[in-house]
């Protein structure tokens, strides 16, 4: 099977994009590194009438430090998460969990903001954006707003971004000493989406106790009450994807 027809267009500004959006009403979809978009595509999950190649727009890729934070722009690949100095001194958890991601080709084209804004619940970086509390800036034609991770998703494959507008930054607070955090997947095969995994990030105080923790797992079934059904919750999976994610925040 394959996509159905689709228009492309290729902007080189932000506002270009956004003009974009707007005309296709909710139609469009922007295009990052395609890794996720595109399968979906191809098994007709989603008929965009059009794609927004964001990849050409000038200021989307790069990382630095910023008044005591780290400044990720949302074209920012994978690799270069991975194997970025500055986020291996200062923020460790982040090329972890980067480093966990596919495989080589998909970690040369796919991109954090890519992969956050898709908010596939088996996916790596959502959950070190929780456990990171990261602020993540997005921009639409009535301006810019900033919004905490735990407020961006909102359930599967669903965020708080409304249909006009477009993540274009990431922005983490700089821990603080005495801080450490760490990524561990459950996985089937290396590169695979996560059966289960935990993100953690905490701070200590001086005396040693805990100061301030972020914890998030990703791949776990939310808990409601009347409990619903449905099969993997039949199979044994769900529970078994819990008694994981104990052990992994445990580690």
């Amino acid at each position: 099977m394959s996509a159905t027809t689709f228009e492309y267009h290729a902007p080189t500004t932000i506002q270009e994009a956004l003009s974009l959006l707007t005309q296709y009403g909710g139609e469009a979809k922007i295009l990052a590194g395609g890794h996720s978009l595109l399968p979906i595509m191809n098994l007709r999950l989603a008929q965009p009438k059009a794609l927004i190649d964001i990849g050409k727009i000038a200021g989307l890729s790069g990382i630095r430090e910023e008044n005591g934070t780290i400044v990720i722009g949302a074209m920012t690949t994978h690799y270069l998460v991975e194997s970025s100095s500055l986020l291996k001194q200062k923020v460790p958890i982040l090329p972890e969990t980067a480093a966990v991601i596919g495989d080589v080709q998909i970690r040369n084209r796919g991109t954090i903001g890519g992969s956050i804004a898709h908010a596939d619940p088996a996916g790596d970086l959502p959950a070190a954006a929780v456990a990171l509390d990261m602020q993540l800036k997005a921009v639409g034609p009535r301006g810019e707003r900033t919004l905490k991770a735990r407020e961006f998703f909102v359930d599967i494959l669903t965020t708080a971004l409304q249909p006009d507008e477009i993540l274009t930054e990431i922005r983490v607070p700089t821990p603080p000493a005495r801080s450490g955090g760490a990524y561990v997947k459950l996985e089937r095969k290396v590169g695979d989406y996560a059966t289960v995994a935990a993100a953690a990030q905490v701070t200590l105080d001086k005396s040693g106790v805990f100061d301030r923790v972020g914890l998030a797992l990703a791949r776990l079934d939310r808990c409601r009450s009347p409990p619903r059904r449905h099969p993997s919750q039949a199979d044994g999976r769900a529970p078994y994807r819990r008694a994981c994610g104990r052990t992994r925040c445990k580690r």
